[in-house]
């Protein structure tokens, strides 16, 4: 049995450690509500337990710490948390709480009372009239989250649960708090409710792969070391202020993908992960994420269909990063994940994350997300959807970023193709541009360029702009570019022919004049004299055949001929 005195030692300590997680983001106002509604629970639940077997003070100190430690929550949720059970469990009323810290205090606890009498069982849990109940009690979004952070608790000591209460949490876990990670963008707490209804629902294939994985560990942690080493040195000679994580997939994303892809341990195709946190500024976050993803594909060679850019297209919930996965040494596949340090703020805790420093929109933060919580829970299918969904967006993502040789970043339109390419590097470039190499792979000045390519331009000082690679291009810049180069080429052109009419008259000791020049631009039904001197540069005019227009021209006779000519 445990002691009194230990009892007071593990809630003082919890407490204390709420405390240093709040005091980074809470003022002095804030901090002592929080401390005046921890001395309220302990004085209102005194020696009570649990039906997990601890205190009820501790659990709810528990529930405190995940809601503002796994799900973002601020002060006036964390108040919440510490008091969500003291009008149900003790004598304190409602209308106290309303009177020691306000009506959103008092509402939110109300509201979560609600939620919690919902009478369910398994089969109702996943129901149509289950799910539609739910969101007709809820009117405040934080009342959805503080009972997530309830249910990520539950599970967490879910065996020291009667099996009544074991069976419900779990029913309740996946078919409506999973969902809703997923919607929200939470996906720390997804990630881990997974794995905790794999250890419940699934517990040997669990054990297995766990124990394959803790095998592993040695040498996968000397892996990743000499993984991110020359990372580390290149980002740090480029100047960039960043953190590297590194360890495996989660349990159950690895026996997704074994189920998925029909293979086994040894088998799955990416067991590693890199996390690389940039701490950018707001305008550079885009950037430099694509900067280091250049710099990260010089040293490991990149699979061009395993990038997701969920910078230019983030998804639903607001997650942006960008994956790709790279062969490292050994050719063991590693995914490599890059974000701004918000962005993983928001990838690790969802939009809850902002709420803290920015404070909570009762109408716009709570509305829209409750809609996307209705709109999950309504359709169950939402999830494939939302994939698909993403999918399409990136295709239809208004820019794309590529790289030189040398890791310079360009950023060009959707669609745009190698000459584009060319022309941003310079005009030169694309004035000569003969095709390219693609990810080592020689391409034409045609191919559509792909997010994350790296292009090596191929030119050859014979080609010149063409007219038809107008019809092609997609930038402004390389359109205005080619017109010019055609342009100055033609003008070049007609310098030329100009000098070889002006030498030819000279020898027919004929006049060159504006009178001559406008009636063979007449007669040859021309646009302007330049397009008489270029198709004499090039030959498709016969000079023999001006010669005699011209001799025509001065004979009175033929010229009346040839003005009746039809």
């Amino acid at each position: 049995m445990i002691s009194k005195s230990t009892d007071n030692q593990r809630h003082e300590h919890l407490f204390s450690e709420l405390i240093k997680s709040c005091e980074t983001f809470c003022d002095a106002d804030e901090l002592a509500d929080i401390r005046k509604a921890y001395e309220l629970a302990l004085n209102a639940h005194g020696d009570s337990m649990a039906a997990n077997g601890q205190l009820n003070v501790c659990h709810s100190l528990e529930i405190a710490r995940s809601s503002t430690d796994d799900i973002g929550l601020g002060a006036v949720s964390i108040i919440s948390a510490l008091l969500h059970d003291i009008v149900n469990k003790t004598e304190v009323t409602l209308e106290q709480v309303r009177d020691e810290f306000g009506d959103t205090v008092a509402h939110l606890i109300e509201e979560y009372a609600k939620l919690s009498g919902l009478n369910t069982n398994r089969i109702e849990v996943n129901s149509v009239k289950f799910r539609n109940l739910f969101m007709t009690i809820v009117d405040d979004i934080r009342v959805i989250l503080l009972k997530l952070a309830h249910r990520l608790h539950d599970m967490r000591t879910v065996n020291d649960l009667p099996i009544e209460k074991q069976e419900l949490f779990v029913a309740e876990t996946e078919h409506v708090y999973l969902p809703i990670t997923h919607r929200l963008g939470l996906y720390k707490v997804k990630s881990e409710l997974e794995e905790r209804l794999m250890q419940y629902l699934h517990p040997d294939v669990f054990s297995e792969i766990s124990n394959r994985i803790t095998e592993t560990e040695v040498k996968r942690t000397q892996f990743i070391k000499e993984f991110i080493k020359p990372i580390k040195k290149d980002l740090k000679e480029q100047g960039f202020d960043f953190e590297i994580k590194g360890r495996p997939k989660s349990i159950h994303s690895i026996w997704d993908k074994m189920k998925r892809q029909d293979v086994r341990f040894e088998e799955v195709y990416d067991l590693f992960a890199i996390r690389v946190i940039t701490n950018s500024k707001p305008r550079a976050e885009k950037t430099d994420c694509w900067r280091v993803y250049s710099i990260v594909t010089n040293i490991y060679t990149p699979n061009p269909k395993r990038l997701r850019d969920w910078i230019s297209t983030p998804k639903a919930s607001g997650y942006e990063s960008l994956h790709t996965t790279v062969q490292g040494h050994n050719k063991k596949w590693v995914e490599v994940q890059i974000r701004s340090r918000r962005m993983d703020e928001v990838a690790e805790k969802g939009q809850a994350a902002h709420w803290r420093y920015k404070g909570f929109d009762a109408g716009k933060d709570a509305q829209n997300w409750l809609e996307q919580v209705r709109d999950i829970l309504e359709n169950p299918e939402q999830i494939r959807f939302d994939q698909q969904q993403q999918k399409l967006k990136a295709r239809q993502a208004d820019k794309i970023f590529v790289f030189t040789p040398d890791g310079d970043l360009k950023e060009l339109k959707q669609g745009a193709t190698i000459l584009d390419f060319a022309y941003e590097v310079h005009t030169k470039v694309g004035d000569q541009c003969n095709g390219a190499r693609v990810n080592n792979r020689i391409v034409p000045i045609r191919y559509v360029l792909n997010n994350g390519d790296k292009v090596e331009i191929i030119t050859s000082k014979n080609q010149k702009p063409k007219l038809d690679w107008l019809q092609f291009v997609q930038t402004t810049k390389a359109k205005n570019k080619i017109k010019r180069s055609i342009k100055e080429q033609k003008y070049h052109e007609a310098q030329e022919g100009n000098g070889i009419l002006r030498r030819k008259l000279k020898n027919w000791k004929m006049q060159f004049n504006d009178e001559v020049i406008g009636h063979l631009v007449k007669h040859y039904k021309l646009s302007s004299a330049l397009d008489l001197y270029s198709m004499i540069a090039f030959e498709k005019i016969d000079l023999n055949e001006i010669r005699q227009l011209l001799k025509d021209k001065d004979d009175p006779e033929k010229a009346r001929e040839q003005e009746l000519v039809p």
